[in-house]
């Protein structure tokens, strides 16, 4: 099926449209269900917190609703902010910039030039990179824009980087390093920039601009940066991703002059997969692989003098190091303090650091169950901090806390109110025993009188990444509201107990994470939390996709439906297509010994043989395919290729819906994403409430 590979390919579109035009004439179209009404004004309410991030001396926030789907970049000075109905300014709306351009713009960000003083006072900032993406992919347009008369800056020497999968710094007010590629050679093997060339406003154009950093084909990307530390304090970083999780780098002392000396981190004994971070004049690594004396999952830091003078002897200071049950799974500096949010158990707890001495200041008392994001308010001039806190069943609220007051619980500066009624539904942690004995967590928010309740259960397991229990109002008004059971399962190849959970399951060990998932779906129906295998449906997303799709060709008796989304699936191509040479580390390579030794096993596409003509085939659950053609990160064949094996083999109830727009996340703006969320909450509820075979 290698001819669906051409996402745009006239051939590949027709079929796309024509499975399309068969899932919605089987299914429905989403926009006349109710689910559809729900989950639309939930993602477009005015009700949702406005998340803030200060600027100078503004709060800057990033807004879409009904009259504005692809969205404002707006500002309000911080003393109006916590009032009901904030005087907001339009900065830049990106609907109006689409319609004037006649583009389908969607919002990626931007990259503020931070300027000091003399004195080390951070200046007024005053201009902007901003990125503009066409359709939602992950390749951008970057445009120097100013803050001051909110205009993109115009004229023959106004920064503007072409599309493509780039990254950019501000040197200063007039220098950027840029790592794009522009031409032959360019390009690592994962469809990432090579090259990182320093340009410089009124000289050469970019693609003439001088190279000042370049990695090899086979790297994942390489960068280059300057970072402001802290008041004084600047470094600027070269870095060649070798892998997704190793990286060669260069760092030294930044100032105007730029004269410092490069010291390769390497060759002081830095590890490649530590995760590097700097704070004031000091280096801090959040450590992968056991070093030094220090564990996997630990954080360190050491000044960088003494870095440079001793290497891996120098004074290193130990800031946190994990247990079987705990690990770091995030941080924020403020002015004075580090603030570490650790899991124990999945279960969230803050920790508060001074960063002239790394001596522990304050501590929540007790982990809890929730899911929680911190942020600096300003991290030059304050030491308070953004905290938003939610659960399964408790919307978000937000709150500014001091870095040393963390047990006082201060009024919500904004919180969401309750975008669904689930009275009855209770939220628990839950443990599985995989086939190898492992606990594997889980999270249940069930009506327990309702068994027979249509359960979806929804997992990652890779890449680190950990699950927390977030408030989700699509899922809560889609699903929860109708009586449904929704259940989260933390799998090895999560981040959820450190580094060590996810190497549990790289590579050859994949299969672990598959187990986890297989042994949390049958604990399910063994607690009897839910009456029978056919109530449970599973979605996964992206590495998730391959997860429930591998689910579905080896474990089709523990489940009554399937959902994949943005997947990977084809195990031998993976590493051909768009950015997934990036992934061998996760997964392995298919161009070598690795196929025939243990991903084959895992490839979805194929362990799907023919059934055998004298016996009947397995029953396989109904299942859903969803994905993007502007999916640049996870390329489309994979969920195409899947689903014309399955109707090559004349499987049954096999549904596709391949979105024009939307990029890896699956959806350009909230209509796109209700429609999306209605047709798999719907196609599942009908489904699993079913009675059992």
């Amino acid at each position: 099926h290698e001819w669906l590979e051409e996402v745009e390919g006239e051939v590949a579109l027709a079929w796309v449209r024509e499975r399309n035009g068969e899932s919605l004439e089987a299914l429905g179209d989403p926009r006349s269900s109710p689910t559809y009404e729900k989950v639309v004004r939930c993602l477009e309410s005015d009700a949702k917190i406005p998340t803030v991030r200060k600027i100078g001396s503004w709060y800057y926030n990033f807004w879409t609703d009904a009259s504005h789907p692809r969205g404002l970049l707006r500002r309000v000075r911080p003393e109006e902010y916590g009032s009901a109905s904030p005087p907001w300014e339009t900065v830049l709306d990106v609907d109006a910039l689409g319609r004037a351009e006649g583009k389908s713009w969607v919002w990626k960000g931007q990259t503020v030039l931070q300027e000091f003083d003399e004195s080390g006072e951070p200046k007024e900032a005053e201009r902007t990179l901003i990125a503009l993406s066409p359709g939602g992919s992950d390749a951008v347009e970057r445009r120097e824009f100013d803050l001051t008369t909110k205009q993109f800056v115009s004229g023959s020497e106004a920064f503007v980087v072409p599309h493509g999968k780039s990254r950019v710094s501000w040197v200063d007010r007039d220098t950027l390093l840029v790592a794009l590629s522009m031409g032959e050679g360019e390009q690592t093997s994962s469809g990432y920039p090579r090259v990182v060339r320093e340009w410089t406003r009124g000289g050469a154009d970019l693609a003439s601009s001088p190279l000042v950093f370049e990695g090899e084909v086979g790297d994942v990307l390489c960068s280059g940066s300057v970072l402001h530390t802290g008041r004084h304090h600047a470094f600027e970083l070269r870095s060649r991703a070798v892998s997704f999780y190793s990286h060669k780098r260069q760092l030294r002392k930044h100032d105007a002059e730029r004269r410092g000396v490069w010291y390769s981190l390497e060759a002081l004994g830095v590890p490649e997969s530590a995760e590097l971070r700097v704070i004031n004049d000091s280096v801090l690594l959040d450590l992968r692989d056991a070093w030094n004396g220090f564990p996997s999952g630990a954080l360190v830091a050491v000044a960088f003098d003494d870095l440079v003078a001793r290497g891996p002897r120098a004074a290193f200071a130990r800031l946190f190091e994990p247990t079987p049950s705990t690990s770091l799974v995030g941080l924020a500096r403020t002015k004075d303090y580090l603030i570490l949010n650790v899991l124990e158990a999945v279960k969230s707890r803050l920790i508060v650091l001074d960063t002239a001495t790394w001596a522990e200041v304050a501590r929540e008392r007790e982990p809890r169950i929730r899911s929680i994001s911190i942020s600096p308010v300003d991290p030059l001039r304050s030491n308070d901090f953004f905290s938003t806190t939610s659960s399964f069943l408790t919307p978000p609220t937000l709150r500014i806390r001091a870095a040393t007051g963390l047990e006082d619980e201060s009024e919500p500066l904004k919180a969401l109110p309750h975008m669904f009624a689930a009275p009855r539904h209770v939220a628990s942690q839950r443990f599985a025993t995989s086939a190898d004995g492992t606990r594997v967590p889980y999270f249940v928010v069930a009506d327990p009188a309702a068994p027979a309740a249509p359960c979806l259960l929804y997992a990652y397991g890779g890449f680190q990444i950990s699950l927390t229990p977030a408030y989700s109002s699509a899922v809560g008004a889609g699903w929860l509201e109708r009586g449904g059971a929704y259940v989260v399962a933390n799998l090895r190849g999560g981040g959820e107990f450190g580094p060590d959970w996810h190497k549990a399951a790289l590579r050859e060990n994949r299969q672990k994470a598959y187990d986890d998932f297989f042994a949390v779906a049958a604990d399910l129906v063994r607690t009897g939390l839910v009456a029978h295998p056919a109530h449970i449906g599973i979605r996964g997303g992206s590495n998730g996709g391959l997860l429930v799709a591998n689910a579905y060709v080896q474990r089709p008796d523990l489940f009554g439906a399937v959902v994949c989304a943005v997947p990977l699936i084809d195990m031998k191509r993976f590493s051909h297509l768009l950015a997934g040479a990036s992934w061998r580390e996760e997964y392995g390579d298919p161009d070598t010994p690795d196929w025939d030794a243990f991903l084959k096993a895992y490839s979805p596409y194929h362990r799907l043989p023919p059934p055998a003509s004298d016996s009947p085939p397995p029953r396989y659950p109904p299942i859903l395919l969803t994905t993007s053609t502007k999916d640049d990160r996870v390329h489309p064949y994979h969920a195409r290729a899947f689903v014309a094996r399955l109707l090559d083999l004349d499987f049954p109830d096999v549904f596709y819906y391949e979105n024009i727009e939307g990029g890896h996340g699956g959806a350009a703006d909230a209509k796109q994403s209700a429609y999306v969320t209605a047709l798999y909450q719907d196609f599942l509820f009908d489904v699993l409430r079913r009675p059992p075979p």
